[in-house]
Formats: C-alpha cells, sequence, structure tokens
C-alpha cells in the first residue's frame, strides 16, 4: 500500500455513533501495530444513524 497513515472507519449496526470497549481496544492494537509498520493510526470514525464520532477527538485510545 505503501502508505504514511490510515484513518478507520466502521458503523455501529444499533445505529448510536458511541464507541465500544472493544473499539477502544482494537484501536489501540492497529495503533500498535501501525507503529511496527512504520504507518500512522490517524482517527477511528464510528458512524451511527444520525452522527459520527471520532476516537481522536474524543480522546479514546489516542
Amino acid at each position: 500500500v505503501n502508505a504514511p497513515a490510515i484513518v478507520l472507519s466502521h458503523c455501529h449496526p444499533s445505529g448510536e455513533p458511541y464507541p465500544s470497549r472493544e473499539d477502544v481496544r482494537t484501536t489501540e492494537l492497529a495503533i500498535g501495530a501501525g507503529k511496527l509498520l512504520g504507518i500512522d493510526l490517524l482517527d477511528h470514525i464510528v458512524v451511527g444513524d444520525n452522527a459520527w464520532i471520532s476516537m481522536r477527538e474524543e480522546g479514546l485510545a489516542f
């Protein structure tokens, strides 16, 4: 891929955009894996029915 950075995003089937504990843990693991590969994780966006949340802006896992 040769990407210097990535942004993760996923939807919650419940319609609520609030990150779960599993979302936070997955983000922490992705940050660690990215460090090993030299790829920055810029953000993880969780999308609900009518809203979205930036885990970086919320201070979750970053």
